[in-house]
């Protein structure tokens, strides 16, 4: 029951993360209908999240309320169907992207909240900036016009090794302190899904993306 689960989530999270921090539980929503979202809209969820620009076109009228976010791979030539319909962008990999949203930002006048997103685990599959050159692209992206870096995303690899796992969080997290010591803007670590939040939350992450476990398995056509 899709309620059901999105009040448990809020409940269990809301002791926040292992920094004391809030947590704010985006509801990943791809492949999911505008009824099931406004759904769990209405059991107290505030963040949605989708992956492809249709469907956060198709679905923006219908669904009532919330904070979108954009979480998925961004294409710099479907940009301007998100600007200022976009709460926040969560998967910033490549300087090409930043700059596309900076540029149609600046002519709609307005600013764009954006994350950098961290290849973390050095996989070839996924995108983001190498690990060492996270902070580099946070003061580059910083100075741009049109974006408000507001912190960090990162998917973590597959991998049964929590430990391994673990430092992997604990590496992002070391990467947003040090921005957020400089940066007032800098407030969210979006990093855990519905197979490893828990995790995440336990070393540092403030954002989870949540699918599958409020919305169960997803119905691909």
């Amino acid at each position: 029951m899709i309620e059901e689960n999105v009040r448990a989530f809020l409940t269990e999270i809301s002791a926040g993360n292992c920094n004391g921090e809030a947590i704010t539980l985006v509801a990943a929503t791809k492949t999911r209908t505008a009824e099931e979202i406004n759904r769990a809209l209405r059991a107290g969820l505030t963040d949605i999240g989708e992956n492809k620009v249709q469907e956060f076109r198709d679905k923006y009228e219908a669904v009532s309320g919330g904070n979108r976010h954009f979480i998925g791979h961004l294409q710099t030539n479907k940009v301007k169907y998100l600007i200022g319909k976009t709460y926040l962008y969560h998967s910033v990999d490549r300087d090409e992207l930043a700059e596309e949203i900076a540029k149609r930002s600046v002519r709609a006048n307005i600013v764009s909240d954006v994350l950098i997103q961290i290849n973390i685990g050095c996989e070839e599959s996924k995108g983001g900036y190498p690990p060492e050159e996270g902070f580099a692209a946070y003061e580059r992206l910083k100075q741009t016009a049109g974006l408000r870096v507001r912190g960090f995303m990162a998917m973590l690899p597959q991998s049964d090794d929590e430990a391994y796992l673990a430092a992997l969080c604990k590496r992002m997290r070391a990467l947003y302190e040090r921005a957020k010591e400089r940066d007032g803007n800098v407030a969210y670590l979006s990093l855990g899904m519905s197979g490893d939040w828990r995790l995440c939350v336990a070393n540092g992450a403030n954002v989870i993306r949540i699918g599958s476990a409020i919305f169960g398995e997803r119905n691909y056509l």
